[in-house]
């Protein structure tokens, strides 16, 4: 080595220093790496659902409407044992599965047409066709659905112009479905919820459709097998991560919501609604806690099927 090389390796700065210690020790540089993304994510989400779970052990004095620290587990009891509690978590349950199913539904033609037969500029329209409503914002889609659903709105028109009056009016008088009108109904609620998260089931299954590999499809017919069955059996399986996947989304988007059941629908608090009540009118922030609970735990449950079904790998 030369002179000049010896004078200036021992010339190094502190930073070549640490350089050179970190590339020596790749596990040390990982965590280092690592520490501030974990660092924020424990401050700003694990600790504060530590402190939500703690708070929903707390006492609420009806009496004087004063919290005390005093740990019980009647907040959770009173979940589970009151009918109108019941009835919050079924409602909201069922209309998170419903809008999951309308969506996988509503969405799978368009995304098998988009991945199997759409091709060129096609394509390219139908894929501005699913995400143009993702541009406009959250709470002008939700009032501008109170406008179309209500009497003099443009959905009433266009039942009136189909004549499909009295169905309507026969579906609206069905219980657990219907209302006064489409914007006082479970069925306008559900059709809101499924029209924002059709575009997050759409794009799933038309990528999880289009990952399938041309060669399976092509045995499948050389073997014998008709359109329909290459679909049931080999399609239709191979694109349920892409189902798993938008059910996420339909299906974890409209049990935490919080906006929509507000707005539209009947009477009847939703999940949302609930913890509004309990904690912002009542002052209840025990049982409001609690409440807020059941989504995590229900989504946690939901995350883990999704994920057994394959749908990290569609997203």
């Amino acid at each position: 080595m030369s002179a000049t090389a010896i004078a200036h390796s021992t010339r190094r700065g502190p930073f070549a220093s640490l350089a050179s210690a970190l590339y020596a020790r790749p596990n040390a540089s990982l965590w280092l790496l690592l520490a501030p993304p974990l660092a924020w994510f424990a401050m700003f989400y694990v600790l504060p659902l530590l402190a939500l779970l703690v708070q929903s052990l707390y006492t609420f004095d009806e009496f004087s409407m004063t919290v005390s620290h005093a740990l019980t587990l009647d907040n959770f009891r009173a979940l589970l044992a009151e009918p109108a509690h019941v009835d919050i978590l079924l409602r909201t349950f069922a209309t998170s599965l419903v809008v999951a199913l309308a969506c996988a539904a509503l969405g799978y033609p368009v995304a098998y047409y988009m991945a199997r037969y759409a091709s060129g500029r096609t394509k390219g329209a139908l894929y501005v066709a699913v995400m143009v409503p993702m541009w406009a914002s959250y709470i002008v889609k939700a009032y501008a659905w109170t406008v179309i659903l209500s009497r003099e709105g443009i959905a009433m028109w266009l039942v009136d112009s189909c004549g499909l009056h009295d169905v309507l009016d026969a579906l609206l008088a069905l219980p657990g479905v219907g209302g006064n009108t489409l914007a006082t109904s479970h069925l306008g609620r559900c059709l809101v919820f499924t029209y924002l998260w059709l575009p997050f089931m759409i794009l799933p299954i038309q990528a999880s459709i289009e990952r399938i590999s041309p060669s399976l499809l092509n045995a499948s017919a050389d073997l014998g097998a008709s359109p329909g069955q290459t679909f049931r059996n080999v399609i239709l399986p191979l694109s349920l991560p892409g189902v798993a996947a938008g059910s996420i989304f339909a299906f974890c988007l409209t049990f935490g919501d919080y906006i929509i059941p507000t707005l539209v629908g009947p009477s009847g608090d939703f999940l949302g609604t609930a913890v509004y009540k309990y904690q912002g009118a009542i002052g209840n922030v025990p049982l409001a806690a609690a409440l807020t609970v059941v989504p995590i735990v229900v989504v946690s449950a939901w995350l883990w099927l999704a994920r057994r079904l394959g749908a990290f790998d569609a997203l």
